[in-house]
C-alpha cells in the first residue's frame, strides 16, 4: 500500500463543482496530471489537449440507483444502502445509522432473520454475511409483495455519507454516459470518475480524434470507514468495444480507463494474452500490482482515500512511486477528495506529445 498520509477534512467536497460558484459547470473542477513521478497541474476542462488523436476513453454506462431507503428493525430507525442484485434475486445490502448527516456509521448487531421495515409496507429479510471476512453486507431477501427497484424509485434517494454538506437530487449523481438499465439495476454509488465531463466536453474530445468505448459495471457500496476489497460485481464489455480497444491497442493510441470500474471490467475481459473479449456476467477480479494491467495504459480517477483498496489498483497501472509522488502532490496543492472532488489523470512515463495545456 502506498504511503499516503491521512485527508485532511477540510479537503473533502462537500458539494458539487457547479454549486460552489455562479457560471460553473461540472468540468469546474482541478486536474491533477502525472507520468511517472512527473505531475503537472491543470483545470479538467483541458483534457482534451492532454489526450491525442488516437486515444481511446473506456467509460462507464451503468446510471446511479436512488439506493438510500430509510427503515425499522423493531422501533430502532436505519438507513438501508440497496447494493448489488444477486442472480437469485436477494439483494446484498447494508444497513446503516442515520444522524441527519446522511450516514456516518454502518449499524452493528445486525444479525440473521433480522426484519426491515420499508415504506409502503415492504418487507426485508437479512439471511446471510455476503462474506465470512465481516457482517457489514448481508444477502437479504424482499418480501414476496415487494419491488425494490420501484421502491427505489419512490422511496429512495442517492446514498450520502457525511462529509457531504446536505441531500442532492439523484441527477446530479447521474454522469453523462449512463443510461437507464432494462431491468431497474444500477450502480448503487456513482461511478464518480466520469462526473466531471459535459456533453461539451465529450464533443470537443471527439472533435480531437479520441474515441470512446463503453462498458457496464453496476458498482456496489463501499463503506465510507471500512476500506474492503472490493466484492463480486456485474459487467458487461460488448462486442463493438472490445474490438475497437484491441484496436486501439494494436495501433498508437492509449487506452484511458475512466473509473477504477472501468479497469476492472476491462481487465476482467482480458485474457492472458491481453486480448480484451466480450464478457458478460460477476468479476471478483482485484487488480493488484501483483497482478498487473494487460490492456489499461492510463486511468482518470477520483482521489482515494489512504486505506482505499483502489489505490493498490493505482499502483498496478502508474507504479507505487508515481502514486505517491502524485498524492503528496494533491495535498500539497489542496485538492478536494471523494465523488464531487478534483481528478487525477494518470498517463505512461512518456516524453509529452504536442501538447498546449498550460500548467496551473
Amino acid at each position: 500500500m502506498t504511503t499516503v498520509v491521512r485527508v485532511p477534512e477540510e479537503l473533502s467536497a462537500r458539494v458539487p463543482a457547479e454549486q460552489r460558484g455562479p457560471g460553473l459547470e461540472r468540468d469546474a473542477v482541478r486536474l491533477l496530471v502525472s507520468r511517472g513521478t512527473a505531475v503537472s497541474h491543470h483545470a479538467f476542462a483541458e483534457l482534451p489537449c492532454l489526450l491525442r488523436a488516437g486515444d481511446l476513453l473506456v467509460v462507464n454506462t451503468s446510471p446511479t440507483l436512488a439506493a438510500a431507503v430509510d427503515g425499522r428493525v423493531g422501533h430502532a430507525r436505519v438507513v438501508v444502502h440497496f447494493s448489488t442484485r444477486g442472480d437469485d434475486g436477494r439483494w446484498a445490502v447494508e444497513l446503516r445509522e442515520p444522524d441527519g448527516h446522511g450516514t456516518t456509521r454502518a449499524r452493528a448487531g445486525t444479525r440473521a432473520g433480522s426484519a426491515v421495515r420499508l415504506p409502503g409496507g415492504g418487507r426485508l429479510v437479512l439471511e446471510e454475511p455476503l462474506s465470512a471476512s465481516g457482517e457489514r453486507l448481508w444477502w437479504a431477501r424482499a418480501g414476496a409483495d415487494t419491488d425494490v427497484p420501484g421502491l427505489l424509485r419512490e422511496h429512495g434517494r442517492p446514498i450520502r455519507y457525511s462529509y457531504t454538506e446536505r441531500d442532492q437530487p439523484l441527477s446530479v449523481y447521474q454522469t453523462v454516459f449512463a443510461l437507464p438499465s432494462a431491468d431497474g439495476t444500477g450502480s448503487a454509488e456513482m461511478p464518480s470518475a466520469a462526473r466531471p465531463f459535459t456533453a461539451r466536453l465529450v464533443a470537443e474530445l471527439v472533435s480531437r480524434g479520441v474515441q470512446f468505448a463503453p462498458i457496464t459495471l453496476h458498482t456496489g457500496v463501499s463503506s465510507a470507514e471500512v476500506h474492503e476489497p472490493p466484492y463480486a460485481e456485474r459487467f458487461v464489455v460488448p462486442e463493438a468495444s472490445a474490438r475497437l480497444i484491441n484496436n486501439v491497442k494494436a495501433g498508437d493510441g492509449r487506452v484511458v480507463a475512466v473509473g477504477t470500474t472501468a479497469v476492472r471490467a476491462v481487465e476482467s475481459a482480458a485474457g492472458a494474452d491481453g486480448v480484451v473479449r466480450a464478457a458478460s456476467g460477476w468479476t471478483e477480479l482485484v487488480v493488484t500490482p501483483e497482478r498487473g494491467v494487460r490492456v489499461v495504459d492510463g486511468l482518470v480517477t477520483g482521489l482515494h482515500e489512504p486505506e482505499a483498496s483502489h489505490l493498490l489498483m493505482l499502483e498496478a497501472v502508474a507504479g507505487r512511486a508515481a502514486v505517491d509522488r502524485s498524492y503528496e502532490e494533491a495535498l500539497r496543492g489542496l485538492y478536494l477528495w471523494h465523488e464531487f472532488g478534483d481528478v487525477h489523470l494518470i498517463l505512461p512515463e512518456e516524453k509529452p506529445h504536442a501538447e498546449h495545456c498550460s500548467s496551473n
